[in-house]
């Protein structure tokens, strides 16, 4: 063997082997179905850190939130069976994260009876305001500074896309009480802006 057949044998036996694909997802679940440690372990892995992110967002600290991240694990992989492919799995992981976090949410509720909501009024908002000077890690910093009731329905319509009669239904609470509380959210969002004389209205 030449010079040249020599370094492509060494070449090939001292690089580092390639990664691993990742293992597509509907194989991935049917190995969850059959139990598979190392495929559960591999979903987790994937879903972890996007949910904890959704958890984060409605419930009222770091450690009900890990909570509820567990739990929606655990109702993820007793649940498989009823997810059916119509749509990312993803998205039906989250629903299940979200609604698991509400339960936290509710859960705050009773035990601090001040996390109430306004009653249902109409209050415009102007288009063009300081929020859309923002970037979005920004805007997430700033909306967990608002009142829980406010924040929650803030994040279910505006990031998770809800309606204001899911959220009502949700919440327990009034389709126009949603609208107004995110209304009075994104409000208050501005005047904390203002208020720290970071933006000005146009």
């Amino acid at each position: 063997m030449g010079a040249e057949g020599s370094y492509l044998q060494l070449y090939l036996t001292s690089r580092p082997p390639l990664p691993r694909m990742p293992q597509p997802i509907e194989d991935l679940l049917a190995d969850c179905r059959r139990g598979r440690p190392a495929a559960q372990r591999e979903l987790y892995e994937r879903l972890a850190y996007r949910l904890m992110g959704v958890c984060l967002r409605y419930c009222p600290s770091r450690a009900e939130a890990e909570d509820a991240l567990q739990t929606a694990f655990v109702k993820i992989f007793t649940r498989l069976d009823q997810y059916r492919g119509q749509g990312p799995f993803e998205a039906w992981a989250r629903r299940i994260a979200v609604t698991t976090a509400l339960n936290s949410y509710h859960q705050h509720r009773q035990r601090a009876p001040q996390v109430e909501y306004d009653e249902a009024t109409d209050v415009p908002h102007p288009d063009g305001t300081p929020l859309d000077q923002l970037s979005a890690e920004e805007v997430v910093t700033l909306i967990n500074t608002l009142p829980l009731g406010y924040r929650t329905v803030l994040n279910l319509y505006a990031i998770e896309g809800y309606s204001h009669q899911e959220i009502g239904e949700m919440l327990g609470i009034s389709e126009g009480t949603s609208k107004s509380q995110l209304s009075r959210a994104r409000r208050l969002l501005e005047e904390r802006l203002l208020a720290n004389n970071k933006y000005t209205l146009p």
